[in-house]
């Protein structure tokens, strides 16, 4: 089992990255949301994987945070979605995104991966509602800016500005990436945060 690996980013190719290792290069298949967050060859790189064998192949599969790779095994673990799959998934959607159309049965925006058509999607939202939670999100984004000293109820207050934003008719997905953006100040209530979550907000 690999676990992950840590090297030197060697080059890009289309749907993944060669990372050498002591004078070898391993192929990393990775998300495309992945990708475009590590530097240019040469940066020194450290990638969770996993490895996935088939009887005519071995392919590593990597991601730049564990629970990216938590939430990959539990998409594949889904009858119909294989590795291809699931990584498609997480190049349209974030971890923390896709716990939230989950949660919300959000069809359309899980649907709108490559390769994943509605039945997939339902049968997904179906299967790992128990398993995806919306607090790991919210506990995400608080958690990102602990170090700035913002309180602890932050994820309170964002969970009470997302509702409202679908209850005026946006998609759930969308209303959770359109609070996360708003600058947060620790004087912020639910009102303030959803008035400026509304300037990112289109329908």
């Amino acid at each position: 089992m690999i676990s992950y690996i840590r090297g030197t980013l060697a080059f890009f190719e289309e749907d993944k990255v060669v990372v050498d290792v002591g004078g070898v290069g391993y192929g990393i298949y990775m998300s495309g949301q992945d990708m475009s967050r590590l530097g240019p060859a040469g940066t020194e790189v450290r990638i969770h994987t996993y490895l996935n064998v088939k009887e005519d192949a071995m392919q590593l599969y990597g991601f730049l945070t564990r629970d990216a790779l938590q939430v990959f095994r539990l998409l594949i673990s889904v009858s119909g979605i294989g590795p291809k799959g699931g990584l498609g998934i997480l190049s349209a959607l974030t971890p923390d995104d896709l716990r939230f159309a989950v949660m919300a049965g959000d069809v359309k925006a899980i649907s709108a991966a490559p390769g994943i058509g509605k039945k997939t999607a339902e049968k997904l939202i179906l299967e790992l509602k128990d398993k995806l939670h919306l607090e790991d999100a919210l506990e995400h984004a608080a958690g990102e800016t602990e170090s700035t000293g913002v309180p602890g109820h932050m994820g309170d207050v964002q969970n009470d500005a997302v509702q409202a934003l679908v209850a005026l008719g946006y998609g759930s997905t969308e209303a959770l990436k359109a609070v996360r953006q708003v600058e947060w100040n620790n004087e912020m209530e639910a009102e303030d945060l959803l008035k400026q979550a509304l300037k990112y907000m289109t329908f």
